[in-house]
């Protein structure tokens, strides 16, 4: 695929997310896969749980923190996710002539072991690769993206051909760049297989206390190779994932609910108010009430 047709599937994507987005938000599709999301101006962070998913920004460019990492990305590349990471994003380039236009596509593992079981292969040794990754967007994978976008214009083909477009976005995935992180979580008995398996349970059960031990047992692991593992693959520890699953379902709690901080706090397992209102502060950057104040003016 030439360099020209590149630009011009580029362009055709920004059209086509216009087109859906007339006004600043998220936007939840007719492909139940695919989110669209529209920025007139630069944001703060937000804190948000990524699920396994692909992520392109059209036009503008976005960062997400992942613990002390920053990954930057622009319509020169995309961001994969592949397991559920508790992470910070914002967009760093935005205005109301050119706002930032992203889309998000949500990995289907079903569909990623179908792909590995009708022999798409590739590497699986080496260390273990970070749960997020930024590389640049190849030409087939742009394409088929930008096509996917644009059947929502057409929604009597969405049924029927929207499955195939995102099992070949699934394919282009996992035969470039980034496949490897794919390969890895789904590799039956393979470390990130079950430190993947770890986050399930973590996810599942993060206001109950665990032991380590307990958790390494679990998924057949011992417990340093899990310690090492897990951090390896989320840049935090088993600990470190819960507490901030904890602290974010917390503030949900607190802002869509109307929860007070004490009783969000102990929803979501802490016993001590005073532990949770520091990590809380130490997280976002305010107490809990002040945060929620101001989000609720915003």
């Amino acid at each position: 695929m030439r360099r020209g047709d590149t630009v011009n599937d580029l362009a055709a994507l920004v059209s086509a997310i216009g087109r859906q987005t007339n006004e600043d938000g998220v936007y939840n599709t007719a492909i139940p896969a695919l989110m669209l999301y529209r920025s007139s101006g630069p944001t703060d962070l937000t804190a948000v749980v990524y699920e396994p998913s692909l992520c392109i920004v059209a036009q503008g460019a976005k960062e997400v923190l992942l613990a002390d990492e920053t990954y930057r990305y622009d319509p020169a590349h995309s961001l994969l996710v592949s397991v559920d990471l508790p992470v910070a994003g914002r967009v760093v380039e935005a205005s109301p002539t050119r706002p930032c236009l992203v889309l998000r596509i949500t990995i289907d593992p079903a569909v990623v072991g179908e792909l590995l079981a009708d022999s798409v292969s590739g590497p699986l040794q080496g260390p273990l690769a970070r749960g997020m990754g930024v590389t640049p967007v190849e030409p087939p994978l742009l394409n088929a993206v930008t096509r996917l976008v644009a059947m929502l214009d057409y929604p009597q083909d969405i049924v029927s051909l929207s499955p195939l477009v995102l099992r070949e976005i699934t394919y282009r995935v996992l035969t470039g760049p980034q496949g490897l992180r794919l390969r890895q979580i789904a590799a039956p008995g393979a470390p990130a297989q079950r430190i993947a398996a770890a986050i399930r349970w973590l996810k599942n059960h993060f206001a109950a206390p665990f032991r380590i031990e307990d958790l390494a047992k679990h998924i057949r692991m011992s417990p340093s190779a899990l310690h090492l593992h897990f951090k390896s693959v989320t840049a935090m520890s088993p600990l470190q994932y819960q507490k901030r699953l904890r602290l974010e379902e917390a503030r949900r709690l607190m802002l869509g609910d109307g929860l007070e901080a004490a009783t969000a706090a102990f929803r979501v397992g802490y016993e001590s108010p005073s532990q949770f209102s520091r990590e809380y502060r130490r997280m976002f950057g305010a107490p809990p009430r002040q945060d929620v104040a101001g989000l609720k003016v915003d």
